[in-house]
């Protein structure tokens, strides 16, 4: 078994397309700045984020029809420099609930969200101190 991709479902598709390829900085598949779908991939590892229009989705599991509410994902993204890309991020118009800062001795995280309101959590691994 392999995990091929996290798949959000959202309802302003091009919005959340501009968050991840644009302000978060991720290599769109495909373009398809319209949807119904695209897959994003970071520049190394393997995981992916897709996006699918949540109206494609209702058309085959009527319950998702219904109006999303509450936090109900965290996608996590493992970054090397977590106050550079903070800086980075921002100046294309993110906005930071949290953070940078410690969540463990072994690492830092900030948070954001995506405009779904799905949360986003940038993490920095450190090496453990002696």
């Amino acid at each position: 078994m392999e995990l091929a991709q996290v798949r959000l479902l959202v309802t302003d598709f091009a919005a959340c397309y501009r968050f991840y390829a644009e302000v978060l900085g991720l290599k769109p598949q495909s373009g398809a700045k319209g949807g119904p779908y695209e897959k994003f991939s970071p520049a190394t590892g393997s995981a992916g984020i897709a996006l699918q229009d949540r109206s494609m989705m209702a058309a085959v599991l009527g319950e998702l029809g219904d109006t999303a509410t509450g936090h109900r994902s965290l996608v996590v993204l493992r970054v090397d420099a977590l106050d550079t890309y903070c800086e980075q991020i921002a100046s294309r118009g993110a906005t930071l609930l949290h953070g940078p800062s410690p969540m463990t001795d072994r690492m830092r995280v900030a948070h954001l969200k995506d405009p779904e309101g799905n949360l986003v959590e940038l993490q920095e691994w450190l090496l453990l101190r002696a």
